[in-house]
């Protein structure tokens, strides 16, 4: 498992390897090369075998057949993926080691999807800026952040001029909020609650994150209350107030939110966030995501979620192309989240994020919500990450 502190040795070991090769290091074109691997980068519609050479932290070239004596160090990826660093807009990293284990997994980058609010968000704060990935947080609207019985079942606890205060000293990791507006977590509060989000964000011109699914208001209400840029979460959450109307076709309000620039995306986690029923539904009648993400917490580390490439691969088991999946997990998500724009792509001179992917054939186990288990064919796991051209073994 890779710590914090295991992330720093090997970074220092490298550092210490880096000044001890003296003279060889000056004649070096590249830092590294990742060599002979299948490169997916949607962001420029590329899937072809070439290497990628990183200089400075930055794509230095992708291109077939350079020379690895030009290189201080290679990664053999002959049969692997070379993707761009995995971004993950839906997690939560409450503990110091958490990004780094994302990280061990190919996520380069990390949303924190509003694990505390104003009360408690010094905690998370320090866990994005020690993490040895990129980490930026959505602030949840409640001051108390998640609570077991309903954070938003008494409405005084979102203070707007709270929230904006403590997002206006943070703006360089806190990048919008999230209102969780389930029954369990808003009850009858969840009109009056994403009202108080859209105020928090709209001066600041930032994004709300909404979670859907079994909320007592109807879908369509809550989607009128959007803005161009906001996100809807748990896009394929069973019913009640799903995408879907009782025929089973996706409500036209839904439609209409993606046509004015709402995002839809996956959340998988763990309690009646998907199913396969109902991505089938929205798959069959083309309602696609426009990000895959994990929903990832520490009791998902062993249950349904796993870690974000097992999340990718769901999709594969039901149908999604490879290079689809991919754009979900790298360049979709970068256009999501504007702190993330300048990610997501293996393009010359971008920031060098990558990830090394294996895709396994066999018979593998996957689960949904509802606990129902598929076996898929195919499944990613990640091999090698890059951050800033610095190498992580996963």
């Amino acid at each position: 498992m890779l710590t914090r502190r295991s992330f720093l040795q090997q970074t220092g070991a490298a550092g210490i390897a880096a000044v001890a090769g003296g003279r060889a290091l000056c004649a070096a074109r590249y830092d590294l090369l990742i060599k002979g691997g299948r490169a997916i980068d949607p962001s420029q519609r590329l899937d072809a075998v070439r290497d990628v050479a990183i200089s400075g932290g930055r794509i230095a070239a992708v291109q077939a057949n350079l020379a690895a004596a030009d290189a201080v160090s290679t990664i053999d990826a002959a049969g692997k993926l070379v993707v761009p660093g995995l971004i993950d807009i839906h997690t939560h990293a409450r503990s110091m080691e958490m990004p780094s284990i994302c990280l061990s997994n190919g996520v380069t980058s990390l949303l924190d999807a509003g694990s505390q609010g104003v009360d408690r968000i010094d905690e998370v704060i320090a866990a994005a800026k020690g993490a040895p990935n990129r980490v930026r947080i959505l602030l949840n609207i409640a001051r108390t952040g998640i609570l077991p019985d309903g954070e938003l079942m008494d409405i005084n606890r979102v203070d707007v001029a709270a929230a904006q205060k403590v997002i206006a000293a943070h703006r360089d990791v806190i990048v919008g909020v999230k209102a969780r507006l389930s029954r369990t977590v808003a009850g009858k509060n969840d009109l009056e609650a994403l009202k108080r989000a859209q105020a928090i964000t709209g001066p600041l011109k930032l994004p709300v994150m909404i979670h859907m699914g079994d909320t007592v208001s109807p879908l369509p209400d809550l989607l009128a209350l959007l803005k161009p840029g906001d996100i809807v979460t748990h896009m394929y959450a069973p019913p009640p107030h799903g995408i879907f109307d009782e025929s089973g076709r996706v409500l036209p309000e839904v439609l209409a939110a993606r046509r004015r620039g709402v995002w839809f995306d996956i959340g998988n986690g763990r309690l009646a966030h998907i199913t396969w029923a109902e991505a089938e539904r929205g798959l069959k009648q083309k309602f696609m995501p426009d990000t895959i993400s994990s929903d990832w917490t520490d009791a998902g580390r062993t249950d349904q979620v796993f870690d974000f490439p097992n999340v990718l691969s769901k999709f594969l088991l039901l149908g999604m192309p490879v290079e689809q999946v991919i754009a979900m997990g790298t360049a979709n998500a970068a256009r999501v989240v504007a702190a993330f724009k300048d990610l997501g792509t293996l393009r010359v001179g971008a920031t060098a994020d990558v990830a090394v992917l294996d895709l396994r054939e066999g018979e593998f186990e996957f689960v949904d919500n509802d606990n129902t288990k598929r076996t898929g064919k195919r499944k990613l796991f990640a091999t090698a990450a890059v951050i800033g051209g610095r190498r992580i073994q996963a």
